[in-house]
């Protein structure tokens, strides 16, 4: 099959980090598909060479790569950053032909949404069939987390264009698993094709790069505790106030040991909070690379969300991954359309923003033998290897792009 992707920030891992529609791509070209994948080098995970030309060709793992010169932008909530958008879509627009063979099937994958409206008129004139890919639902997200109102010029465009882009596509495909809710709820009908392709993980023979480091000796942390950790960022979306105040509730009991390892706006908010505590401690962040060796000496891995009405559509995040990879238990304060841990049965969910609950969950999960706490820890690594490798998925996608 002839696939051609367009996604602004379709990264590789050549350039320092790879994206999932990157992964996927690899896969599908490993598998004798023919890949193009139109992309950007304004991405601020990843870092490009400074090109002079506006349109750029190399081949990246048998993939056709074509990356477009484009507006930098420094703050992802920034005004250059949409000026970065439309930068992009102006030059996708006016792409040679010469760049572009005959694709059976052409996949946009967003940010931005506003690649959509290139895909439907590269899709009716080259006769292909059109995939519409959404790893975040905007502007959805915007003004359920980013104080964005409804009636906002660029939110009321974003909404047209989503609604057009739905309708007009053969296949929505979503990170996840309920985005069929939305866009119902969007267009009102029934009739739209979509499916879920969330994010994977590497084969076991292929597992990411991982750095031994010893955190019990460099941050003092005691081996007769029971770990409670969190490792990633601190913000307000990753919702850690009802975690510290747990943390508060079990000061007394000497038993437990909450550990954060990450950086973000209110760490040291939450620092000054626990100042005195000697059940909490904040370890700075570190190389991704030794997060595993972090993750190895918790009992129970924490994660938590605010609560908001995008996740009533369901998640697919990569530390939910990267926990489930370290064989332990999950205890996730989540009120959203539930996924992954229920399907692997490896941990527990409890309301978003629930301190109480949070501090019973945890008098409950020290009581359960260490033993049986592996065996439930371990259900959700062997879920992983069974139904989330990038090869799975890409076998996944290609099988319903062949159902149309």
């Amino acid at each position: 099959m002839n696939i051609l992707i367009i996604s602004k920030y379709a990264s590789s891992k050549e350039v320092g980090f790879e994206s999932r529609i990157f992964a996927i791509s690899r896969e599908l070209a490993k598998s004798g598909h023919l890949v193009s994948i139109i992309t950007s080098d304004s991405n601020h995970f990843a870092n490009y060479p400074k090109f002079k030309k506006i349109y750029n060709t190399e081949s990246v793992s048998n993939i056709n790569l074509l990356c477009i010169r484009t507006i930098k932008y420094v703050k992802t909530y920034s005004l250059k950053r949409v000026l970065s958008w439309i930068d992009f879509e102006i030059k996708l627009f006016f792409l040679p032909k010469k760049f572009i063979s005959n694709p059976n099937v052409i996949i946009i994958s967003s940010l931005s949404l506003i690649t959509i409206l290139n895909g439907i008129k590269l899709a009716t004139k080259l006769n292909s069939k059109l995939v519409f890919e959404i790893r975040d639902i905007w502007p959805l997200t915007i003004t359920a987390e980013g104080s964005f109102s409804k009636y906002n010029p660029l939110v009321f465009i974003l909404s047209l264009i989503e609604k057009f882009g739905y309708k007009k596509s053969d296949l929505v495909i979503g990170t996840m698993p309920n985005l069929r809710s939305h866009v119902y709820n969007v267009t009102k009908l029934k009739n739209i094709r979509c499916e879920c392709i969330p994010f994977g993980i590497n084969s076991i023979e292929n597992i990411d790069k991982v750095e031994s480091f010893d955190f019990r000796e460099n941050f003092q942390i005691p081996k007769d505790k029971f770990i409670v950790g969190y490792a990633g960022s601190i913000g307000i979306t990753n919702a850690l106030d009802a975690f510290v105040e747990s943390s508060k509730m079990l000061q007394k009991d000497n038993r437990f040991l909450f550990v954060v390892l990450g950086s973000g706006d209110l760490r040291d908010k939450f620092v000054k909070q626990t100042e005195g505590y000697e059940n909490i401690i904040f370890i700075p962040k570190v190389p991704r690379e030794m997060v595993a060796s972090f993750l190895a000496i918790c009992d129970v891995l924490y994660f938590s969300s605010l609560k908001s009405e995008i996740w009533e559509y369901g998640w697919s995040p990569n530390k939910i991954i990267d926990y489930m990879m370290a064989r332990k238990p999950i205890l996730a304060s989540y009120s959203g359309y539930q996924s992954m841990i229920n399907e692997a049965d490896c941990g527990f969910f409890v309301e978003s923003e629930n301190a109480i609950e949070i501090k019973n969950k945890l008098l409950h999960l020290i009581e359960i033998p260490k033993e049986n706490l592996n065996v439930i820890g371990n259900r959700g690594y062997e879920w992983l290897l069974k139904n989330r490798t990038w090869k799975k998925l890409a076998d996944d996608y290609i099988g319903f792009i062949n159902s149309l």
